[in-house]
């Protein structure tokens, strides 16, 4: 029976020279010389330092930036409270969202049943896997998720015949 898999992933290594290419670039911008502008990684957190809110926020376009050079969604980052660190310094958290999860599991899974699609989906830890009798209807139930749920970065892999 064919299936495939609705995940949500995010390459680390991409997602590393990202965080590279933005600290290189505010080292060399003329606007940062002297401040303590950089950004941070540890696991599947980032953290943005600056010296200002104003310099943070450019800190944080130069890394989206990079990002999306990189062919990483900017949708997987969840940006947290600035945070005053000593004097005027601040720091903002930045977690990088990886696999789908549960309400929004649910939420796939309700939106496949009520399309009256001939598919079962089913939750699988953090992806969905959908089945079905038909590789079409397994194109439609994709093209239908693409559509529906835009505000979320999914891939669609593992499809098997």
């Amino acid at each position: 029976m064919p299936s495939f898999d609705i995940v949500s992933e995010v390459d680390q290594q991409e997602v590393r020279n990202a965080v590279e290419q933005t600290n290189k670039e505010v080292a060399n911008r003329f606007d940062f010389k002297g401040s303590d502008a950089r950004v941070e990684q540890s696991g599947y957190g980032l953290t943005v330092y600056a010296d200002d809110e104003f310099k943070l926020d450019q800190v944080q376009d130069i890394l989206n930036n990079r990002l999306a050079k990189r062919a990483v969604d900017i949708k997987c980052l969840e940006l947290g409270k600035v945070e005053k660190i000593s004097g005027n310094k601040v720091k903002r958290p930045v977690t990088v969202k990886t696999g789908v999860d549960s309400e929004r599991a649910k939420k796939i899974v309700k939106l496949l049943k009520d399309s009256k699609l001939k598919v079962q989906a089913s939750i699988q830890g953090e992806a969905v896997r959908v089945s079905g009798a038909k590789r079409d209807t397994l194109q439609e139930a994709i093209a239908l998720v693409k559509k529906s749920i835009a505000d979320y970065p999914l891939q669609f892999g593992n499809f098997r015949d």
